[in-house]
């Protein structure tokens, strides 16, 4: 496994923590409540039935997208982490970054009139959609095929069909920060625009490295259990 130095399983967590911020929402995804103290990573990774080299990955993901992924001979155990943190980060999405989201950005589009408040809808609505399809596709079709593999059972799915299909989606996202920024009239709201603008951009990333995790870390762990099949 190839990771930042500083991201170690003997580090503490609060100090990885702060000099990394934007790691702070990956706790809860994982399971792992705050009041940790000053417990290293792998002492609380432990405590909380968490995969220690498998949150070291993913941190190292999100502190750097460009960070080499590998991880030799996954077990049983990281495969089971890898799948819950997907499904909470499916309802991270879902429950709180997209109604955040809506909420400000409803403000903006009234204000904005039908010029630009119609194309802000517009692309919203297609973003949350190709969102929702992918994620359900994801939790009623990869998911449960896993399941199946796990329990030796035979199915015609493969996950290299997910592979071919795993689009990015994220181009409705660009558009409605082009909107936000570069084509409403100034005086519209400036500084909740500025607010939504870098949650849409921030939620950007976050998505980005959703689909690394996959690409990189759940697909090779499906291909060693595909292969493992006698």
């Amino acid at each position: 496994m190839n990771r930042i130095p500083s991201f170690s399983e003997k580090s503490k967590l609060y100090e990885l923590i702060a000099t990394n911020p934007k790691l702070l929402p990956l706790l809860s995804r994982f399971g792992i409540l705050l009041g940790f103290g000053d417990r290293s990573v792998d002492e609380v990774c432990r405590q909380n039935q968490v995969s220690t080299r498998l949150f070291l990955v993913v941190c190292s993901l999100h502190f750097d997208p460009d960070t080499p992924v590998r991880m030799t001979a996954p077990d049983d155990a990281d495969l089971s982490c890898l799948l819950s943190y997907l499904n909470a980060s499916h309802r991270a999405y879902l429950e709180e970054h997209f109604p955040h989201i809506e909420m400000h950005l409803n403000r903006i589009i009234e204000a904005a009139g039908p010029k630009y408040g119609n194309m802000l809808v517009h692309f919203y609505n297609e973003y949350k959609r190709e969102m929702v399809k992918h994620f359900k596709y994801e939790e009623e079709v990869v998911f449960p095929y896993i399941a199946a593999l796990r329990e030796g059972q035979s199915t015609d799915y493969s996950i290299d069909q997910f592979r071919h299909n795993h689009s990015n989606i994220e181009d409705a996202l660009e558009d409605m920060t082009n909107i936000l920024i570069k084509y409403l009239p100034g005086d519209i709201l400036p500084s909740e625009r500025i607010s939504i603008a870098t949650d849409i951009m921030e939620l950007s990333i976050d998505l980005n490295v959703h689909s690394l995790i996959e690409e990189h870390l759940l697909v090779p762990f499906v291909e060693s259990l595909e292969n493992a099949k006698p």
